[in-house]
């Protein structure tokens, strides 16, 4: 897929690192993860250059659904002493209080909100968000030798944001669909959900990793026990984002492509604009 991209196969389109930005007012914006590639996508979406006053910006807050490098790496594109407040889990917060990097952000101007999973907040604009459990891994950077791979603490979470009676969830990483994370999606209006890999096996098989899909932490699309079967049927709009590069539903055209399309997901690009 990168050999196409960077041969400008018309085919593929390149993509960078899953970020969103949202908001209910048009004028106050939060970001869900702050991906390493932010600086780009800020630089490439108008609504969310600076006005007016000096060091200004319409990003008001962000929120975190864990702390992996292409989470959080773009908090420090957010270090021009601008305020905003930064909400994540106690146990993101504390990878990142404990990163010393992370000081750029002035304590005076960027406030750390812990987020308990399950209890709701509130976002500018007039957003209400509630973190939720997912099955999932700590860190790469933490991990260790054996890492608890698909267990549901605040290292790993989605995020469900609500306007009025209209509902969007984000998970861009999950390492299973248990129960309660199906009901949860069933209810959302829109389902932006990881779409990492393919089959479990890709990265091995393509020779670019050693691992599989679930051992990263993530749920592959195709499989008995993929998503694409797990979450057939939910009556929302659903995207698939946070798409590895090895991942063949990122060509137009290709029978992995047509197969999600005909179960009705979507494939998430630069770019993209939803309107609930």
């Amino acid at each position: 897929m990168c050999r196409l991209a960077w041969a400008r196969d018309p085919r593929v389109r390149a993509r960078t690192q899953a970020s969103v930005a949202i908001t209910a007012d048009g004028e106050q914006w939060t970001i869900l993860n702050a991906a390493p590639d932010l600086k780009s996508q800020l630089d490439r979406t108008a609504a969310l250059h600076p006005r007016g006053a000096l060091r200004s910006s319409p990003v008001k807050a962000v929120v975190l659904t864990g702390g992996e490098v292409d989470q959080i790496a773009g908090l420090l594109t957010l270090r021009e002493r601008q305020e905003f407040a930064l909400h994540g889990t106690a146990e993101t917060l504390g990878l990142i209080d404990a990163n010393p990097i992370f000081g750029v952000l002035a304590p005076g101007l960027v406030s750390r909100i812990a987020v308990r999973p399950g209890a709701p907040f509130s976002l500018p604009g007039g957003i209400e968000a509630e973190m939720f459990a997912v099955p999932g891994k700590p860190p790469l950077y933490v991990e260790g030798d054996a890492p608890e791979i698909g267990g549901e603490t605040g290292l790993s979470v989605g995020i469900e944001v609500r306007a009025g009676k209209r509902r969007l969830a984000f998970v861009p990483g999950a390492a299973a669909i248990p129960a309660a994370l199906h009901a949860r999606l069933s209810r959302a209006d829109i389902v932006l959900f990881d779409g990492t890999l393919f089959t479990d096996d890709e990265m091995i098989r393509k020779e670019t990793g050693t691992k599989t899909g679930r051992r990263m932490g993530h749920v592959p699309i195709d499989g008995a026990d993929g998503s694409l079967e797990h979450l057939a049927g939910l009556p929302g709009r659903r995207i698939y984002i946070h798409i590895n590069n090895t991942n063949p539903v990122l060509v137009d055209g290709s029978p992995e492509r047509r197969r999600v399309e005909a179960a009705g997901w979507e494939i998430a690009e630069d770019g993209m604009e939803i309107v609930l």
